[in-house]
């Protein structure tokens, strides 16, 4: 199974604090309704069998099937052709249906499966409401649309695969860091150097890896590079998560990075009754307390 930045296989959440918190159970609440693994399965299928029948219809005429990578694959069209990206789609899913392992992806990776998520979320949000009954053998929501700014904010490590371009959701965590990011990039441009030399003089502070920054030049993904490393599933990868933390690595004393992570979530989701600057105020405010 493909590894994210939390396991997509866990159905059992429970937040400690939920029962007194209305917003928060209401968020838990729709998180419990989703199946992660499927989401992921289903848009990583889609983007495969949807490509296989354009690479099809091309037969193997590259301007045909530019407009279309460009369009469904905005990002990971720009380091891979059609050939390229089923390549890696069908290392996905095969990845992703193996129950016997582990599979972490690279910045490579997670740009595609971006890309996926977020066609197959729109998709889905436009039937599920209005038709719940065509979506049934889905089976991953319970009829609820999908939040793709919270998935993307739970479940991916960053965004550093898309500094510099245009996020159609807030991913207000994400954003803020690259922003920051960018706003540096600029200013070693300012000084005269290439974007490729602004990348290397800020990679170190803001602890971007090589293979993000191969992605934000547009560099071709390599041989080397397609390959997904897997560890066992009985690894306990995920087990940092759980214990409680204290002082500054925890932001708040007595909780896990699980549980604040889904407090942060609750705190950034976006209800009929709450406005966004009311809750950026909130997650800057818990910010700031964890770095005293």
């Amino acid at each position: 199974m493909l590894a994210f930045a939390k396991d997509i296989s866990q159905t059992d959440l429970k937040h400690p604090e939920e029962d007194k918190n209305s917003e928060l159970q209401q968020y838990m609440d729709y998180q419990r309704k989703l199946n992660h693994e499927r989401i992921v399965y289903h848009a990583l299928d889609q983007a495969k069998t949807d490509l296989q029948e354009k690479i099809q219809q091309a037969l193997g005429d590259n301007e045909t099937l530019a407009p279309y990578l460009q369009q469904i694959f905005p990002l990971s069209h720009k380091f891979a052709n059609a050939d390229t990206l089923m390549l890696m789609l069908r290392k996905l899913v095969n990845g992703h249906n193996s129950g016997n392992n582990w599979y972490r992806m690279n910045a490579y990776y997670y740009a595609l499966v971006y890309d996926c998520l977020k066609n197959f979320v729109n998709f889905y949000n436009l039937q599920v409401l209005p038709s719940p009954e065509k979506l049934a053998d889905y089976d991953i929501s319970g009829g609820m649309e999908i939040d793709f700014d919270d998935w993307v904010n739970l479940y991916f490590p960053d965004l550093d695969f898309h500094i510099g371009k245009k996020l159609e959701a807030a991913h207000y965590p994400f954003a803020k860091r690259n922003h920051a990011i960018l706003q540096d990039l600029n200013k070693e441009m300012a000084n005269g150097k290439s974007f490729a030399e602004a990348l290397q003089a800020v990679k170190g502070e803001y602890e971007i890896d090589d293979i993000s920054i191969k992605v934000l030049l547009n560099t071709k993904v390599s041989q080397k590079d397609l390959e997904l490393y897997y560890t066992s599933v009985e690894n306990p990868i995920y087990e940092y998560l759980n214990p409680v933390q204290e002082g500054q690595w925890g932001v708040m004393d007595g909780e896990s990075l699980l549980n604040h992570a889904y407090f942060l979530g609750s705190e950034l989701k976006v209800w009929s009754w709450r406005k966004r600057e009311e809750v950026e105020m909130v997650i800057d405010e818990i910010s700031k307390q964890g770095k005293k």
